[in-house]
């Protein structure tokens, strides 16, 4: 059966990789990157789980989120969390939608492809990825881990997307940038398209879907956005790399 649904992540997708993120939002906070990772992965120990991950499940509040990861690091450090600034304030700061890719997804819809969004994110930070990107205008279907109390790679979320479109997973296409949800989505007999950078996504997304590339203008006029594949696969280890329990150290809004 032909694929006609394209289902898309959303941080490292839809917007700027997550090491910039996770970078700018370490200078904003006034912290090392190597400081904050270090706290995250504590965190990560001290509580058996990422620190995202009962965020993105609702089962704490992004203010529980941030007091975990400051009980990690030095007294005084990380002080502006502490200050009348949210995470996700200084987070979002740093998140810049993916435009070439956006419009990429545009071109889809206007030639009757089916998109939907399936992402792990934060009920606190609705407001601010929403204000960045047309969702309603895009997606038939958004799926959010927080509303849902389950997120990616758990198969029961991929579930929720299905019955919400109401097809199978064999007409479906998924796109994420991290691995492991790749992975979980074919093991339920989606096919995946592991996100590195825009216009390698587009061509193998193109490949799929039966375009031929040169004549459709997806391939031709989306700019080039990309996070340099090595350096960012070095820094996924330390952000996103697998934790104790094999999730994600770092895992927010994707």
């Amino acid at each position: 059966m032909a694929i006609d649904t394209v289902v898309v992540d959303y941080g490292g997708v839809l917007t700027n990789p997550l090491v910039e993120t996770f970078v700018a939002f370490a200078e904003l906070a006034r912290l090392g990157t190597d400081e904050l990772a270090g706290a995250l992965v504590a965190a990560t120990q001290r509580y058996g789980q990422t620190p995202m991950a009962a965020l993105e499940t609702g089962r704490i509040s992004e203010r529980q989120m941030t007091e975990r990861i400051l009980a990690e690091l030095p007294e005084g450090a990380g002080r502006v969390l502490g200050d009348g600034h949210s995470f996700g304030e200084l987070w979002f700061r740093g998140r810049r939608p993916n435009t070439p890719f956006l419009e990429y997804l545009h071109s889809l819809r206007r030639g009757g492809v089916r998109l939907a969004l399936l992402t792990n994110n934060v009920r606190e930070w609705e407001p601010l990825w929403r204000a960045q990107l047309p969702v309603d205008e895009l997606f038939d279907v958004v799926v959010d881990s927080h509303r849902e109390g389950v997120r990616k790679p758990d198969p029961a979320i991929y579930q929720v997307l299905f019955d919400r479109l109401g097809v199978g997973p064999e007409r479906c296409l998924f796109v994420d940038d991290t691995e492991e949800n790749c992975t979980a989505s074919e093991g339920l007999g989606m096919r995946a398209v592991h996100f590195t950078d825009t216009r390698r996504a587009i061509e193998e997304i193109d490949a799929v879907l039966g375009h031929q590339g040169p004549e459709q203008p997806s391939a031709v006029s989306v700019a080039v956005a990309t996070d340099g594949a090595a350096s960012a696969a070095a820094t996924d280890d330390v952000l996103v790399g697998a934790g104790p329990l094999g999730a994600p150290a770092l895992g927010g809004s994707r």
